[in-house]
């Protein structure tokens, strides 16, 4: 009889980790990739809630900047570790539009984040999923299954069951202004998505970091302010979620057809109004529970069908 081996917390976690990731990858590649979509959204109520409190504070083109500069240096332990040569992208043109494009959505969308209420920029910000949709359907040929088609309307209708009755009608022509950042970041997205087919998740994340940062330096420099140690923390925690969550992001496009995973964008209704409540105080009110509700209902319907379909997703 062989001795068993001394119990060690290090071997034990690894063991865990080993097991948990063996039943994830046994998952359908359609639910893997919705998994994966939840979590990116999650980690960007997060950073979209830390995000506006700093551009209330600071230009919003700093910010900009900074929060991309600190998702740079966040990643660069591993590029250190795997040698840069492991992060050389095979279409380098294509991670610069990419870049420029998302430089672009994100002025527009800095531009009127400090000058909308939050329940408007989350109605305006739900407009980005039938964008992507089309768009989908328009230059990368993905077919436009009915059933995405209708969660994605019942989504979008539960997101108006709760933010109309709270729709303010404040900040004027800059609600065009968010408006018109949705198609922008739904091309960069598209564009994302093309990437997944020939790029690593990491190399698509960090030439994304550094290209926006790059672009994103001459319009923070200046209105420059030096910032608080609590900002700079700020920043440094904005980075972070913003790196993992476009890695979560950019893994779901991968493992998904990117129409698939749109509905599960109405569920950062649902992470925002649970911050606001842990964060703020602001108690969810019927019509946010009702909402939400139809939602998940979506959510969860639209899962069960892809989960049935099959998908060869790309070694």
């Amino acid at each position: 009889m062989k001795p068993r081996k001394p119990w060690s917390p290090s071997r034990h976690w690894s063991l865990a980790q080993h097991r948990s990731r063996r039943t994830f990858e046994a998952w359908p590649a359609a639910v893997r990739g919705m998994v994966w979509m939840v979590v990116a959204g999650l980690l960007f109520s997060f950073l979209n809630t830390i995000a506006r409190e700093l551009t209330l504070q600071l230009d919003v083109y700093q910010s900009q900047f900074l929060r991309y500069l600190f998702g740079l240096l966040f990643m660069l332990p591993w590029v250190w570790r795997d040698g840069w040569r492991a992060y050389m992208p095979v279409n380098i043109v294509g991670q610069f539009w990419r870049g420029g494009v998302h430089t672009l959505g994100l002025v527009l969308w800095f531009t009127a984040l400090p000058k909308i209420p939050l329940a408007d920029i989350t109605a305006i910000g739900f407009t980005g999923p039938i964008f992507i949709m089309i768009g989908a359907a328009w230059f990368l040929g993905e077919p436009m299954r009915r059933d995405r088609w209708i969660a994605a309307i019942i989504g979008f209708a539960g997101v108006l069951v709760v933010v109309l009755p709270k729709m303010s009608g404040e900040g004027g022509w800059f609600n065009l202004v968010m408006l018109a950042s949705s198609p922008v970041f739904a091309a960069s997205f598209l564009i994302t998505k093309a990437l997944t087919r020939y790029e690593k998740a990491g190399v698509i994340v960090l030439w994304q970091a550094l290209t926006v940062s790059v672009l994103s330096l001459p319009m923070a420099l200046p209105n420059w302010q030096a910032p608080t140690l609590m900002q700079w923390i700020g920043f440094a925690a904005t980075g972070v979620l913003g790196t993992l969550a476009h890695y979560c992001l950019t893994r779901a496009f991968a493992l998904a057809d990117i129409s698939a995973t749109q509905s599960l964008r109405f569920l950062d209704l649902v992470w925002a109004s649970i911050l606001g409540w842990l964060v703020f105080g602001d108690v969810p009110s019927q019509w946010t529970w009702a909402g939400a509700l139809v939602i998940l209902g979506a959510t969860v319907w639209i899962a069960r069908r892809e989960g049935r379909r099959k998908v060869v997703v790309p070694d």
